[in-house]
């Protein structure tokens, strides 16, 4: 049987985007290309666990560009494809991450999220002094050369960078390392999310969530009453709820009908699709019941990535070029870890009753089984980070 709420959807007229401020058309194609790399690279990690998943494709790209710009040959190709860049000039890409990054952190978004990029090169790589200042200035990122040979010095350099760039959130990025390590991409995100307008913490209230047929958790179920964005895709059989941010940012929450498993969804989830959901979106009045969640995720990605075709850059003759010109080593492992809490925070928001004066009853969407969430900043329609709720009680 198919949720009720969205049955009328089906059908809905294309709208515009929540900003009317136009973005350069490269830097559009640029998003574009993200969304897509953002959706194949959470088609990949989630399909390998039954767990909650929370991954930032936005920081990966960054940082996978980072490298891409010190790498030749079939080894920038394959990171070209992979990141779904093939055809872009690559000594044009810094400048475009550049203009992409100030125009994604504009409006408050750098209050609330925290990102870093780092490439970490042992001691016998040497990296040129102007790579050094392309990857702080252009990508915002950090390169620092360190000798693996002493694993447990080399942790807790690593780990004290992913705490000074992440506000102190994210302390362990990693907890061993072998000392033939030659190179390591590193990227760390967090994120406090501010609904606006936010749920009211005195309707907070536990309710049942269907993790499956056989396992029911009790989670603190947030509430408000409002006009929300809402969408239905017939073709997934799946709800798109659109909660927007006092940042800029906005949350889509996808919902599959009840008798639809949420991996049917996901395997056809592509940044079209997204992009798709986000034109058809259409104002209603509507009682929402989202569940309060925490997600702390850490992931080492070379395999992921290797599932994506960028598979030469772990290669012994990847070409990476160091300052002296010739190629160096092969990156060792990718590692990435983020943080979200999803609360009824009103910090800076102004809290918002639990029912507004509707003179008939809206009807209620419960988010009370797995869903999976996207968050994207509303300008530019980038996609910041990708997730799916399986427990809501678990990180």
């Amino acid at each position: 049987m198919t949720h009720p709420i969205f049955l009328s959807m089906v059908g809905l007229a294309f709208v515009t985007l929540a900003s009317s401020q136009a973005i350069d058309l490269s830097l559009q194609d640029l998003t574009n290309r993200n969304a897509d790399f953002a959706a194949r690279l959470y088609r990949t990690v989630s399909s390998r666990t039954d767990e909650n998943v929370f991954l930032s494709p936005y920081t990966l790209s960054i940082g996978l560009s980072a490298l891409l710009s010190t790498t030749s040959g079939p080894t920038q190709e394959q990171l070209l494809q992979g990141l779904s860049l093939n055809g872009l000039d690559p000594q044009g890409l810094p400048d475009l991450v550049q203009s992409l990054r100030t125009l994604v952190l504009q409006g408050g978004l750098a209050a609330n999220m925290r990102l870093g990029v780092a490439i970490f090169p042992s001691q016998d790589f040497g990296l040129s002094s102007s790579y050094l200042d392309t990857v702080h200035t252009k990508f915002g990122g950090n390169a620092e050369i360190l000798d693996y040979k002493v694993p447990q010095d080399a942790a807790e350099t690593i780990n004290r960078w992913a705490q000074d760039n992440t506000g102190g959130q994210i302390r362990e990025l990693l907890t061993n390392l072998d000392p033939q390590t030659q190179l390591l991409l590193t990227t760390a995100a967090t994120y406090q999310v501010r609904f606006n307008p936010s749920f009211n913490a005195s309707e907070t209230q536990d309710d049942r969530f269907f993790v499956d047929k056989y396992h029911v958790v009790m989670v603190p179920m947030m509430f408000r009453a409002d006009k929300y964005f809402l969408a239905y895709d017939p073709s997934l059989q799946c709800g798109v709820l659109k909660l927007p941010m006092s940042d800029g940012a906005a949350m889509l929450v996808v919902l599959p009908d009840e008798d639809v498993d949420i991996t049917t969804v996901e395997e056809d989830l592509t940044g079209e699709k997204i992009r798709a959901w986000i034109r058809q979106l259409k104002k209603t009045k509507l009682e929402v019941q989202l569940p309060r969640f925490l997600l702390e995720r850490s992931y080492t990605l070379r395999d992921a990535l290797k599932n994506l075709g960028v598979t030469q850059v772990f290669q012994d003759d990847a070409e990476i070029i160091n300052m002296g010109g010739a190629t160096g080593p092969k990156v060792t492992e990718v590692y990435h870890k983020s943080v979200m809490a999803v609360d009824e925070n009103t910090d800076g928001v102004t809290p918002g009753g639990a029912v507004n004066a509707f003179t008939t009853l809206p009807p209620r969407l419960t988010i009370n089984r797995p869903f999976i969430f996207v968050i994207y900043q509303q300008t530019s329609s980038s996609v910041l980070f990708m997730g799916r709720v399986t427990d809501p009680t678990k990180k």
